[in-house]
C-alpha cells in the first residue's frame, strides 16, 4: 500500500512524497533537539514526520527488539556499557524489547533471554557499582565459519523473538563474532543490524597507532588497581626488606605489555626500586637477574612486576577454547620461576625473593574502578545503541583521543573487519633499553584513564549492593539446542 504524506526536510521546505510501507524508513528520537525523526535509509537526508496518526503505524510496524551480550574475560566496567545500551535503548521508538544473551553467544544459541527492559531502574543504575558479568554472564564460545547449524541456529532465534539488532560486548574474537554476524545478516538477506562494543582490560583491540581505538573499556581500572597494589607492595617491602629484600609480582597480560606497565603509574618519577618486564621485554631470565641484582644492590632492596607471558620457558600452559594462554590455570606461574631462579642464584643481599600472583582481582576489584573508565564505557555502549537504531551496522563503537595537552575524547564508529581478531601491540619505543622499564611517552598516554579520585561504592549492611536483576526471561519459542563446539567436546569425552 502506498501512502502520501506531509514532510518537512531539515532546510524548512514542505514538500510531498510517496513511499512503500516498508522498513526503508527509520525513526529515531534526536536527544539533542528532542524532536522525532524518520531518517530514510536511502536518503542521505533525515525527514522529521509531524503526523502522529501514520507516525504511530510505521512504529508499529517497525519497532525491533535488541540482543545484547558479552564474551571474553570481563572487566570493572562491563556492566557500565551494558547500563548505557539500555538506557540509550529508550531514547529510540523504532526500539522494543532489549533482551540480554546469557552467557553470550550460547544463551543465544539456547534461547536464554533475559527482559532487561523491564527490570526495575534501581537495578539498571547499580550497574555501574556491580563488576565483571554476573549480571548477564560472558562466555568463551567462538562461531566458527564451518558451524552452520550454529548460524542458522542464531537466525531461528532472532526471528522468533523479531530481534532486529545484535550488539556485542568483547575483545578481538568477541568482534569477529560480531562481525561474522553482520555478514551473515547481509549474505541471507536479514533486517538485522550488528553492532560491537570494545572491552578488554590488555588493551590490545585494534592497531599499534591507535587511530582505530584510542584504549579500550576496562583497562584503565586494572591500570588504576596496579597503580595501587605497587604502591601497597612498596610500603610492605620497604618494611620488610631485612627479610624479603625482592618482591616479585605477577601481572596480566598474555602477549602484551600494557597491564605490567601500569606499574609505573605508582611512581611516576622513578623513585621506587621498580622494575618492570612485559612480555615484549627484550631480555633473558639470566638479563632479569643481573638486573635485579644490580637494583639491590643500589638500593637494598627490589620490587618487580612482572608480566604472565613473559618468556621464561615452559610453564606448563593450558589453552582456554578461543586458543588463548590461560595462565591462571598453568602448572607453575612465571613469577614462581622467577622467585625460584633468583634464590637459586642467590641475592646480594640477606633473605629471600617472595611472589605475589594476583588473579581475576585484577578485572573485578570494583574499589580501584576508575571513574573515567566507568563514564567511557557507558558512553561507549550509547554510541553502539545510537548506531543500531539509527541503521549503521557493521561497525564497532569507539573511542578516540583528542589531541592537545587537556584528555579529552570523541565517540566514533570503526568498522567491524578492521578490528576482528585485531591485536595492537605495545609500542617498542615506550620500553626503555634493558627491558626493564617503560618510558614516560607511556605515563603520558596511560595516567589520564586512571582518574584521581576513588570510586564510593553503595553499601548496605557493611556490604556492597551489587545489581540483581529479576528472573524475566523471554519465552522459548523453539526447541531445545546444543551448541555445535558443546556437541563436538562431548564426542570426544565419550570417545577418547
Amino acid at each position: 500500500m502506498n501512502k502520501s504524506v506531509t514532510v518537512i526536510n531539515i532546510t524548512g521546505t514542505i514538500c510531498s512524497i510517496q513511499f512503500f510501507l516498508a522498513p526503508l524508513m527509520t525513526y529515531h528520537y534526536n536527544q539533542l533537539s528532542g524532536e522525532r525523526q524518520f531518517v530514510s535509509l536511502d536518503a542521505p537526508r533525515p525527514f522529521r514526520y509531524n503526523g502522529v496518526r501514520y507516525r504511530r503505524y510505521f512504529l508499529s510496524l517497525m519497532k525491533k527488539n535488541v540482543i545484547v551480550a558479552q564474551s571474553g574475560g570481563p572487566t570493572c566496567v562491563i556492566n557500565s556499557s551494558l547500563r548505557g545500551v539500555i538506557d540509550a535503548a529508550r531514547e529510540f521508538d523504532n526500539i522494543g524489547t532489549v533482551y540480554g544473551g546469557c552467557h553470550g553467544i550460547e544463551g543465544v544459541l539456547k534461547e536464554e533471554l533475559l527482559n532487561l527492559s523491564d527490570q526495575p531502574e534501581e537495578e539498571i543504575a547499580l550497574l555501574r557499582y556491580t563488576p565483571v558479568a554476573g549480571s548477564i554472564g560472558t562466555c568463551r564460545y567462538k562461531l566458527k565459519s564451518h558451524q552452520t547449524e550454529d548460524y542458522n541456529r542464531v537466525i531461528d532465534v532472532l526471528k522468533a523473538h523479531n530481534v532486529g539488532y545484535f550488539l556485542y560486548n568483547g575483545g578481538n574474537d568477541s568482534m569477529d563474532t560480531a562481525h561474522k554476524i553482520a555478514q551473515m545478516a547481509k549474505q541471507r538477506d536479514l533486517d538485522l543490524i550488528a553492532v560491537g562494543i570494545p572491552k578488554t582490560i590488555d588493551n590490545d583491540v585494534g592497531d599499534s597507532e591507535f587511530k582505530l581505538i584510542d584504549h579500550t573499556p576496562g583497562y584503565g581500572s586494572t591500570a588504576k588497581y596496579w597503580l595501587h597494589t605497587v604502591q601497597y607492595a612498596n610500603e610492605e617491602n620497604k618494611g620488610s626488606c631485612p627479610a624479603d629484600p625482592v618482591l616479585v609480582l605477577q601481572a596480566m597480560g598474555r602477549k602484551i605489555g600494557f597491564i605490567p606497565a601500569a606499574a609505573r603509574l605508582a611512581d611516576p618519577k622513578r623513585e621506587m626500586p621498580l622494575l618492570i618486564y612485559l612480555a615484549e621485554s627484550p631480555c633473558s631470565l639470566d638479563e632479569l637477574t643481573e638486573q635485579v641484582h644490580a637494583k639491590v644492590k643500589e638500593a637494598g632492596r627490589c620490587i618487580v612486576v612482572i608480566s604472565e607471558g613473559f618468556n621464561v620457558g615452559d610453564v606448563g600452559a593450558v589453552k582456554d577454547s578461543f586458543g588463548h594462554t590461560s595462565f591462571s590455570a598453568s602448572q607453575i606461574t612465571v613469577a614462581q620461576i622467577v622467585v625460584n631462579y633468583l634464590n637459586q642464584r642467590g641475592l646480594p643481599a640477606k633473605g629471600s625473593a617472595r611472589g605475589n600472583v594476583p588473579g581475576t582481582d585484577q578485572r573485578h576489584s570494583m574499589g580501584y574502578a576508575s571513574s573515567i573508565d566507568l563514564d567511557e564505557a557507558y558512553r561507549l555502549g550509547q554510541k553502539a545503541m545510537e548506531l543500531a537504531a539509527t541503521g549503521q551496522g557493521g561497525f564497532m563503537s569507539t573511542i578516540l583521543r583528542e589531541q592537545g595537552l587537556i584528555y579529552n575524547v570523541r565517540y566514533d564508529k570503526v568498522p567491524l573487519e578492521l578490528v576482528a581478531n585485531s591485536e595492537r601491540t605495545f609500542p617498542e619505543n615506550w620500553i626503555l633499553p634493558g627491558g626493564c622499564d617503560v618510558s614516560h611517552d607511556f605515563i603520558r598516554y596511560a595516567a589520564p584513564l586512571v582518574g584521581e579520585d576513588m570510586l564510593t561504592l553503595p553499601m548496605i549492611g557493611g556490604r556492597q549492593r551489587l545489581t540483581r536483576f529479576e528472573p524475566i526471561y523471554a519465552e522459548k519459542k523453539l526447541p531445545e539446542y546444543v551448541p555445535e563446539a558443546e556437541c563436538v567436546d562431548s564426542k570426544k569425552e565419550s570417545n577418547p
